[in-house]
């Protein structure tokens, strides 16, 4: 690895603590950024604050598996590689759950060389690879919005959208931090304007709004509507 410390971010996630804490010690060496959680409760709230870049999962936690907090989130994140650390025994049950997208699995006793391998094999992944999940946008605690399925999704379900609440959303989305005018949004939805139309808008974002967190759709007096993300 590079003497100068990587700016990519990892959370080891392990039950035994004299494990952790060395492998902890061992990787800040080496990246800037080092998170821990001695079980995935802890890890999801790490995960949820800190978004970072690689995980390292120990398979067998306290209450919750690795697979099954990995198996949460990968709901709505496949852009965050991971790495899981097993026992020989597990092996079949992870080459059958294709849908955790792992960088590797490594078989418990693990070497610090082979640690380190498997990690420059995760960086590289994030740096050559643009995935699914960088295109789906974090609104506010379990909300996202994926732009490339235009798709509102909650708790990892998605939720149903009319056809023209979903184009108020992409419109919204498109430009996100902006806001938008009365007049622009129907033109766009609707092709043309009348005072009737306004009525249909102000309709559209009420029922919308109840599918959003509170205050997500921001009315501008007098001008139209904004998000801001």
């Amino acid at each position: 690895m590079n003497k100068d410390k990587s700016k990519y971010s990892l959370l080891y996630v392990e039950d035994d603590d004299a494990v952790r804490e060395n492998y902890v010690a061992y990787l800040s060496r080496f990246y800037e950024d080092v998170y821990e959680a001695s079980n995935a409760e802890d890890a999801y709230k790490i995960y949820k604050h800190e978004k970072p870049d690689i995980l390292i999962i120990d398979i067998n936690l306290p209450q919750k598996s690795g697979i099954d907090f990995l198996r949460d989130i990968r709901k709505f994140d496949h852009s965050t590689r991971a790495i899981m650390l097993t026992a020989m025994s597990d092996v079949d049950t992870l080459v059958n759950a294709s849908e955790l997208k792992l960088t590797r699995y490594l078989i418990k006793p693990i070497s610090r060389n082979e640690l380190q391998k498997v990690l420059e094999v995760a960086v590289n992944e994030i740096i050559n690879y643009t995935t699914y999940a960088n295109r789906i946008i974090h609104i506010q605690d379990a909300y996202y919005w994926d732009q490339d399925k235009e798709k509102l999704i909650v708790d990892g379900k998605e939720v149903f959208l009319t056809r023209k609440e979903r184009e108020l959303l992409v419109l919204l989305f498109l430009h996100k931090n902006k806001v938008l005018k009365s007049e622009e949004i129907i033109y766009e939805l609707w092709y043309d304007y009348d005072t009737m139309k306004t009525a249909s808008l102000k309709t559209l974002v009420k029922t919308l709004r109840k599918k959003l967190p509170e205050n997500f759709i921001k009315n501008v007096f007098g001008i139209g509507y904004k998000i801001e993300v």
